[in-house]
């Protein structure tokens, strides 16, 4: 939806000057010379951003500010005037002005100070529905928040699968919540009444994970004093998860196809062999094709277990999720600490929204838990974030990996700008075009580009069992221009 904005000046030629500069600019504008006429204006409007002279006859521009900000709180007012001083930058900003600018009026200032002022006011906007939202009906536990086009997929898809009986190959970075995955997967199944068992096998000494998968006899080994029944039996009837499987040794992964494919178990030092009837979801965060391709993961164990393979995106995919998350995270620490709830100051959200977030919602779930122990006031501010997050600019771009430097071509530093640029103006492509000194046509010519680079990296397709249903195998998670 077009922003809209207010223009209040006594001067109907600045008016009209300032209506077809945002015209040009991508906004829709409504121009008035009346302060009193503005503030009823904006009782009825819900205008994106405010631009007022500062010198006018029938009511300064200060006094009109604070008057507005009692009207309208969360919408951001520029002041525009020919005073340049310091005195009156201070005034303006003391009476609650968002920016301040002077004229005569240059067009790129104006775009970049209304593009701010929008991005605010869009800002404010889901803070405050954030904040009613919060007294609704609790999240589960084990729900996964996020209305992002690439959540929405992974959504769809732990619906479409829970039906079968098929297994599910859960792939991502540390931290993305693929155990969550997992635990929703089971918990919308036919198999929902039964238990739910998880695994790091990564955890698990070598020598020991046999044991822990399979169970053990009495008298096995030293410390087999008693019969043990191993985490596929513990599963029967329900779901068993193998966490990070890519760390499994060679020789394990041999016995765990065998019972995969056999259905069976047989326990450490045991001649029989034990029927289990549990579905198998395994995780990882490591690129298994590579690992089959070097030969440090079966390949024949990796086609049993990737019959559906779903792809959880990073947290910086999905940037739209994350304030949902945090003030979710934020609620659940307060009300586990039985303080009074702590919200989103505008300022914090900006550094959550600019942050890359390397250890994706784990980090970003710690980072709400500090907030929840440090906060002071019923805002969370900025003081209260830890230094990496509270350092973090909306107006910069980051190139980095982890901790270090990452050095890219000219070509890719130039897609990640052009999507920045897009994810700020919200999709706005025409606003995009502007801001970055380009035509449409080229832009778009830039994005089908983008797209097609992006699908022809996304080759693999992974199918259900033959005798299953059929969900589409997890599409990869799309960058900002597929909404733009």
């Amino acid at each position: 939806m077009t922003d809209r904005i207010l223009i209040v000046d006594d001067d109907a030629d600045q008016c009209s000057l300032l209506e077809a500069t945002l015209a040009r600019l991508g906004y829709a504008a409504d121009a008035t010379t009346s302060a009193h006429d503005a503030l009823r204006r904006a009782s009825q409007v819900r205008y994106s951003a405010i631009l007022t002279d500062l010198e006018m006859g029938e009511m300064s521009g200060l006094a009109l500010c604070e008057q507005l900000l009692s009207a309208a709180p969360e919408v951001p007012i520029v002041v525009v005037t020919g005073n340049s001083s310091m005195e009156t930058a201070i005034s303006a900003i003391r009476a609650g002005a968002y920016d301040y600018i002077t004229k005569p009026v240059d067009a790129k200032l104006l775009g970049l100070s209304v593009a701010r002022a929008t991005h605010r006011s869009r800002l404010l906007t889901e803070l405050h529905r954030l904040r009613e939202n919060a007294g609704g009906r609790p999240e589960e536990a084990g729900s996964l928040l996020g209305d992002s086009p690439s959540m929405r997929r992974v959504q769809e898809l732990i619906t479409r699968v829970a039906a079968s009986d098929a297994s599910v190959l859960i792939q991502g970075e540390t931290g993305t919540g693929k155990e969550l995955v997992a635990r929703a997967i089971h918990k919308a199944s036919t198999r929902a009444n039964g238990p739910f068992v998880a695994i790091n096998c990564a955890s698990v000494p070598a020598n020991l994970l046999e044991s822990e998968l399979f169970g053990h006899a009495k008298g096995a080994f030293t410390d087999a004093k008693n019969q043990r029944q191993g985490l596929f039996l513990e599963a029967q009837g329900g779901t068993l998860f193998l966490d990070e499987i890519g760390e499994m040794p060679l020789e394990m992964q041999s016995k765990l196809l065998r019972a995969l494919q056999e259905r069976t178990v047989r326990p450490v030092g045991s001649n029989t062999e034990v029927p289990f009837d549990a579905r198998i979801f395994s995780a990882t965060h490591r690129d298994l094709d590579a690992d089959v391709r070097e030969r440090r993961f079966r390949q024949d164990l990796f086609y049993r277990i990737n019959v559906v393979c779903i792809d959880v995106p990073p947290l910086r995919e999905r940037v739209g999720d994350t304030l949902k998350l945090a003030s979710h995270f934020l609620g659940k620490f307060c009300k586990q600490a039985e303080r009074s709830p702590v919200s989103l100051s505008p300022q914090v959200a900006e550094r959550l929204l600019a942050y890359e977030w390397p250890g994706n919602v784990r980090e970003l779930e710690n980072c709400m838990e500090r907030v929840s122990a440090l906060a002071r006031f019923e805002q969370a501010m900025p003081e209260d974030l830890p230094e990496s997050v509270r350092a973090s600019r909306t107006d910069g771009l980051v190139v980095s990996a982890g901790q270090s430097e990452e050095i890219v071509k000219i070509d890719e530093l130039e897609r990640r700008y052009i999507l920045r640029v897009l994810k700020i103006v919200d999709g706005n492509k025409s606003r995009a075009a502007q801001l970055l000194g380009l035509d449409r046509r080229t832009l778009y010519r830039k994005l089908d580009q983008y797209r097609q680079a992006e699908a022809g990296h996304a080759s693999q397709v992974t199918e259900l069992a033959p005798n299953a249903a059929r969900p589409e195998a997890a599409a990869p998670a799309q960058p900002s221009y597929a909404t733009a």
